[in-house]
């Protein structure tokens, strides 16, 4: 469990000098990768991943600029939602969902990268208070077939895109995956192409499905190769905050 010291020597000016470098970094290596890929960094949003960080620390990110962020334990997430809910921040579950906890992702987040199966697609839909705005979904996509990997296998999307389409209080956008790291820019890129095939030959499959329009792919060590395959939204956690044990001091 992180061990957080006193709140003003952790976030103190030596933290956000670095926190507002860290930023800046990421940013431009965004914008570069997307100059190479001729596309604009505008059409790529980075989401900052904010597990196992305290609320201070996504309150001074949220200072310098950044508005999403992503969590993967809810119970967690819920305490920085609670904390933050002056902030205007757009918060994005990115962990497995599981049956008994849907009920509060529906409630309070505004993005969920990482649905799997109808069952819980359906849990969200019918959970979701009716005064909010759709629940944006992504489906996960196992897109290396690892074994005892979260996610859909990629044979399997065309059926759970159909019939999450369908569900009301959700707008499906598109699919998200976590490959395996490879160990060079042409085996990242690999993976993120297929799952690029995928959202492109679900466009194909009628109205209901043509106006997808997210790849969430992409983390602090390839978010270069997912854009350069069209990642529209990137998670990145180690190269804005560092470690989640890493202390700055004043």
């Amino acid at each position: 469990m992180l061990r957080e010291r006193p709140q003003a020597r952790y976030f103190g000016p030596k933290y956000m000098t670095n926190l507002t470098a860290s930023i800046n970094q990421v940013n431009e290596r965004l914008a570069a990768a997307a100059r190479d890929a001729g596309r604009s960094a505008r059409d790529i949003t980075l989401l900052a991943v904010s597990k196992g960080q305290p609320a201070a620390a996504i309150r001074a990110a949220r200072q310098l600029g950044l508005r999403d962020f992503g969590e993967n334990y809810l119970q967690e997430a819920l305490a920085k939602i609670a904390a933050l809910d002056d902030l205007g921040i757009d918060w994005h579950f990115i962990g497995p969902v599981q049956s008994n906890k849907t009920r509060a992702v529906a409630e309070q987040f505004a993005w969920v990268h990482s649905v799997d199966r109808l069952k819980i697609a359906q849990r969200l839909s019918a959970q979701r208070p009716a005064a909010m705005a759709p629940l944006n979904i992504c489906i996960q996509v196992n897109i290396d077939g690892a074994a005892g990997k979260s996610g859909v296998a990629p044979d399997a999307v065309a059926a759970l895109a159909e019939a999450v389409a369908g569900l009301p209080g959700l707008r499906l956008r598109g699919l998200m995956a976590i490959p395996d790291p490879a160990g060079d820019p042409q085996g990242q890129r690999a993976h993120f192409f297929h799952l690029a095939q995928l959202l492109a030959t679900l466009r194909t499959r009628g109205s209901a499905l043509g106006g997808l329009d997210t790849l969430s792919m992409g983390m602090s060590d390839d978010l270069e190769a997912a854009i350069a395959e069209g990642a529209t939204l990137v998670r990145v956690g180690t190269a804005i905050f560092g470690s989640r044990q890493q202390f700055l001091g004043d």
